[in-house]
């Protein structure tokens, strides 16, 4: 972890509820942190539960004016305060200047940030960097203390995909995606799933913050390819359906000639491609707006180097 040792005002960890509003796991933990946070405080950290979002979380819905998880680029970061200033890019500014400047040394060393799915993808840990030996360590050793229940890494680096989310303020991003949950319902075992993502996470931190070695490491990851569309008509209508036999399938192989959508008129829209890929997020309500019925992802391995607190340089490259 880049730039302050232990000892040297501590590890600083963020905790972000509430990004999108009507995602309720992580706001009622969120919430619950800021009144009772001792299960999250650890030995030598600073651990901060924030809410994000809290005019979206107040009216329950995903956002007042754009999406807060797609405006942490350096053209909103900097966009001038203006009274007709979008609501969340003015909140992106204001928890830039809290936990960031994006890409500084002042910059918090680490972000988790809370969502649910309304897709059947399980505790998924989103990944923004495949060089992050750091986040890597981590993410390894999240899926390990969750064993046998699986925890899918999902990689959503890409060349001509940009997502600029929330959680990149910080050193070592990560986001905490877990479902299915509908929308602005908290179920306990989707909540029970998340808190203990964030534990193990937090474990970890302070483990290397004693000074705990972590030898190389690797970790099967699902990585961001393409974003796909529903079927539709002229008028830019969705004419076909997520298929019964590719819904709550998040993370299977998805081969040529599978069912992918279906029309009111039963006509099956097949895949129609030689390579098998691992579609995931499927039939998310937040991305009909978006115009994405899934997205495709490809398995791939990523190692990350021995990492030890007393070698703060070798925990990122």
């Amino acid at each position: 972890m880049k730039g302050r040792a232990p000892g040297e005002g501590g590890v600083r960890v963020a905790i972000f509820g509430g990004t999108h509003g009507n995602e309720l796991s992580g706001v009622f933990l969120v919430k619950h942190w800021q009144e009772n946070g001792a299960e999250i405080q650890r030995t030598g950290m600073e651990v901060k539960p924030f809410l994000t979002n809290p005019r979206a979380v107040k009216k329950c819905t995903r956002y007042i004016d754009c999406d807060l998880n797609r405006v942490f680029d350096s053209d909103n970061l900097g966009r001038p305060v203006v009274e007709d200033i979008p609501y969340e890019v003015r909140r992106a500014q204001e928890i830039n200047h809290i936990f960031g400047p994006k890409g500084s040394d002042d910059a918090y060393d680490l972000i988790f940030d809370l969502h649910n799915t309304t897709s059947n993808m399980g505790g998924t840990l989103i990944l923004e960097n495949s060089r992050d030996d750091f986040t890597i360590q981590m993410l390894h050793y999240i899926k390990n203390a969750l064993a046998p229940e699986g925890c899918p890494v999902l990689l959503i680096e890409h060349p001509s995909l940009k997502y600029a989310t929330t959680r990149s303020v910080a050193k070592h991003p990560v986001g905490v995606e877990v479902g299915p949950q509908p929308q602005g319902v908290v179920r306990a075992d989707i909540l029970d799933k998340m808190r203990k993502i964030v534990k193990h996470g937090l474990d970890f931190v302070q483990l290397f913050n004693e000074g705990k070695e972590f030898p190389p490491c690797t970790i099967e990851v699902f990585k961001i390819m393409e974003k796909v569309d529903y079927p539709r008509n002229k008028n830019d209508e969705v004419i076909a359906i997520i298929h019964p036999k590719l819904q709550d399938q998040d993370w299977q192989p998805l081969n040529n000639g599978d069912p992918l959508f279906l029309t009111l008129d039963g006509e099956v829209i097949a895949y129609k491609e030689n390579s098998t890929v691992y579609p995931t997020f499927i039939n998310e309500a937040a991305y009909y707006e978006k115009k994405q019925a899934f997205v495709k992802t490809v398995k791939i391995k990523l190692t990350a180097k021995h990492i030890r607190s007393l070698a703060l340089d070798q925990s990122t490259s």
